[in-house]
């Protein structure tokens, strides 16, 4: 699998941790994405979990990149409505999650930006607002947040489709 993703043109991360509610986000997309769409062999779509920030730090030492890379997540923007899906400029990542490294947070910004700025890859976020993110260990999505996710995949393909190889 460590082959195939790094040597893959795009990439989809699916970030979150399972086993807190909505945060789970991500993985879900990514396995919808394996079950019920058919994508391009350009692209590997991956559940990244909780070690995203691992997996970003690898791809900056290599020496072929990829071109596209798709962060999906979930998280909390005020005003916004449970399963609402967005996408976040790097810069917009809100402050408390710009350089978490904790086991259910997103990934340093200032990899990200690394990504972006220095490697030249094009990163885009795409967030679903949650309705609640437990405390305490509490597996499954939100009927919003679940609901969301056939939409997710459809964003993720589309724009995906408009990439040129």
């Amino acid at each position: 699998m460590l082959e195939e993703l790094f040597s893959k043109p795009i990439v989809v991360f699916g970030c979150g941790n399972t086993l807190f509610g909505d945060d789970g986000f991500g993985p879900a997309v990514v396995e919808y994405l394996e079950k019920k769409c058919l994508l391009p062999d350009s692209v590997a779509a991956v559940d990244v979990g909780t070690s995203i920030g691992d997996l970003l730090f690898d791809f900056l030492l290599i020496p072929t990149k990829p071109t596209h890379m798709f962060i999906v997540d979930a998280m909390s923007q005020e005003g916004r409505e449970p399963g609402e899906l967005f996408e976040l400029n790097i810069d917009e990542v809100p402050a408390k999650k710009s350089s978490d490294f904790s086991l259910h947070q997103f990934p340093s910004v200032n990899l990200l930006q690394e990504m972006h700025n220095i490697a030249g890859v094009n990163v885009r976020i795409l967030a679903v607002q949650v309705k609640g993110i437990p405390d305490v260990v509490q597996p499954g999505l939100s009927s919003e947040v679940e609901g969301a996710i056939p939409g997710a995949c459809e964003w993720l393909l589309r724009e995906i489709g408009q990439i040129k190889r």
